[in-house]
């Protein structure tokens, strides 16, 4: 244990998830989470193995591929995890449980990302390495990817990006990206799904954000809060947006779909779902009905709107 006498003990800045102290060391506040092998689910026949996309930097990823007995070819699904930039993984068992159990019921092919996490790898990492997963997914476009689940199983012409807290502004910047760039190889990405987002706007998130970006560009940085023009040519058609009713960063995602709206986005559809009298993040820790119907929710946008 530190001398609290010994000035490198000092705190000098203290954010949700971590304190920094004056030697500049890091402290989180939760340890990390146990991370589970890929396992073929007995109970739904979903089978998962994980795969190295990147090793400079590293990047990885869970790919989940169900039961596919017709034989056609399925939507993907791109998941990036939550955790305040600074937690969790896409190998946890909740995240896990809950990647595969909409690839089951979607009837999907789904790549759950493993990007880096600070203090180890600062903001922009989270960006770069999820954006790495998205062109390793588009390099399947020909048939000739180097991994055989999505080259034989996937429609990359019917990708859906998805992620929650972190996840979700993730999940926006790559879409923007995507809207600006575009992707090679008639790849598309049909729809994105933001479910309870943290998008910039909330102060003391907003102050522990910048601090693990030493770029950022201050507190209109648009990977932390959403631009009218980046809005405006959002990379697909399809927006499905969640907001718990307890979770103080509701006004996050309710500003986000409104503003998505009044932008000019050409996109087909931006939906709002208000999980009332629920907290942040509910559905991966509390398995309960309205859990499975956030699930059933994003299920029913993969599949094309049918519940």
């Amino acid at each position: 244990m530190a001398d609290p006498s010994d000035g490198a003990s000092e705190v000098t800045h203290e954010f949700r998830f971590f304190r920094v102290h004056k030697d500049g060391s890091i402290n989180l506040f939760l340890p990390p989470v146990p991370k589970i092998p890929p396992f073929t689910d007995p109970s739904t026949g979903v089978q998962s193995k994980d795969v190295d996309i990147s090793s400079d930097p590293p990047v990885s990823a869970r790919v989940f591929l169900p039961p596919n007995p017709a034989g056609r070819k399925l939507p993907l699904l791109l998941y990036i995890h939550g955790g305040g930039f600074s937690m969790d993984s896409a190998f946890s068992e909740r995240y896990h449980a809950f990647v595969s159990a909409v690839a089951g019921e979607a009837s999907c092919v789904a790549v759950s990302v493993e990007y880096g996490l600070f203090p180890a790898r600062p903001i922009p990492a989270c960006y770069e390495d999820s954006w790495e997963a998205l062109q390793w997914v588009a390099s399947h476009a020909s048939g000739a990817g180097p991994d055989p689940w999505i080259n034989d199983h996937a429609d990359l012409t019917r990708i859906f990006i998805a992620g929650d807290s972190a996840g979700g502004n993730i999940t926006h910047t790559l879409v923007t990206r995507v809207g600006s760039r575009g992707l090679p190889g008639g790849v598309r990405v049909e729809g994105a799904v933001l479910i309870h987002p943290y998008l910039g706007g909330v102060a003391e998130d907003d102050e522990m954000w910048m601090y693990m970006c030493p770029t950022n560009e201050g507190i209109d940085d648009p990977r932390m809060k959403e631009r009218k023009e980046d809005l405006e040519r959002l990379g697909c058609e399809r927006v499905l947006v969640f907001v718990a009713e307890k979770d103080h960063l509701m006004p996050c995602g309710l500003r986000y779909h409104e503003e998505l709206r009044k932008s000019g986005w050409k996109g087909k559809e931006a939906e709002l779902v208000i999980n009332r009298g629920q907290n942040h993040c509910f559905h991966l820790f509390e398995e309960k009905e309205e859990s499975e119907e956030l699930r059933k929710k994003v299920v029913g946008f993969i599949k094309g709107g049918v519940n």
